[in-house]
């Protein structure tokens, strides 16, 4: 009788160690289901365009994109492809050291070759294509409209809103040292222009949002807009040498696009009688800057343009004082 009462006892042991290895492995199980559950979700979002709700990486790691590359990379983009012309940009170097060209417009192929996770593109000519080998954000030109707005936007994209806050307050403090440090070396009511000549003659004005310098002049060193200009509200105007006059500033910034380098048309706008009539011209204050170091508005650029056009008009104040 004592027998089968061990007996029993043993096998009641043994269910019930059984039931609690059972409950255990299956808590077990449950958070590592849960866990990959949360993984699952957390490894895609939604992002709103206008061409709809689309789904992409939370973390991208591979991006291919045209014309956005110094926007990502100023928020840690992992940019693996870009437009030949991104390459051009001085201030991306490093940065671009192992990306590829991926071809203006956008060779399908290489993209394939990339393998990307995210496509970024501002030119939609072949958005159905791309969209089939990897998600494709189409983000027009003008999507966004300064500094703040473009690091948070992209920094969305990427994934890294913290990266995106960081620049912007890195962007914020260059930007107030670059106005204290003109404090007394620029009249107050004196006004700032942004013109291109190009490689066929045609003679350009622009504003605070079309490249060339605009944000780091306008709106981080906060100086004054041609007033024309500023009243049309327009980023890009072509000038006759009839209208030049009516669009001069105190002081003038000159890029010359020029492909074929044969610096024709900048030599025949410099010999010319109405540009050297310009007060800017008699006054020493024309600045002959180059294309690729002013053209391009990514962020990374646009903090480097800071500088230069505070150590450009601090220099110029102190050598028009020698005269």
């Amino acid at each position: 009788m004592l027998k089968h009462r061990v007996q029993a006892t043993v096998v009641s042991i043994v269910f019930i160690f059984s039931i609690l290895l059972t409950a255990c492995g299956g808590a077990a199980n449950n958070d590592r289901s849960g866990a990959a559950v949360k993984d699952a979700v957390a490894t895609t979002r939604t992002f709103e365009t206008q061409k709809g709700i689309i789904t992409i990486p939370a973390k991208p790691q591979r991006i291919v994109t045209d014309y956005y590359g110094g926007e990502l990379l100023a928020v840690g983009g992992k940019v693996v492809g870009v437009d030949p012309e991104t390459f051009a940009n001085p201030y991306l170097k490093e940065q671009l050291k192992t990306a590829k060209d991926v071809g203006n417009p956008i060779n399908q192929e290489k993209v394939l070759e990339l393998a990307p996770d995210l496509i970024v593109v501002m030119n939609d000519k072949d958005y159905d294509a791309l969209s089939k080998i990897a998600p494709t954000l189409h983000i027009p030109y003008g999507t966004v409209k300064n500094v703040h707005d473009t690091l948070r936007f992209f920094g969305d994209i990427v994934g890294d809103k913290e990266k995106a806050e960081q620049f912007i307050a890195e962007f914020d403090k260059k930007a107030a040292e670059g106005r204290a440090n003109l404090e007394g070396v620029i009249a107050e009511d004196a006004t700032f222009g942004i013109y291109e000549v190009r490689h066929k003659g045609d003679l350009w004005i622009f504003g605070d949002n079309g490249g060339r310098g605009g944000q780091a002049l306008y709106n981080a060193l906060q100086l004054k807009m041609q007033p024309k200009l500023a009243i049309s509200k327009e980023q890009g105007l072509q000038l006759s040498m009839e209208t030049l006059p009516e669009y001069a500033a105190d002081y003038m910034f000159l890029t010359n696009y020029d492909p074929e380098n044969t610096g024709e048309a900048l030599k025949q706008l410099k010999d010319s009688s109405v540009w050297n009539g310009l007060p800017a011209s008699k006054d020493n204050k024309v600045f002959y800057n180059d294309f690729h170091t002013f053209y391009s508005y990514d962020p990374i650029a646009i903090m480097a343009q800071i500088d230069l056009f505070t150590d450009m008009l601090i220099a110029r104040a102190e050598e028009n004082k020698k005269k």
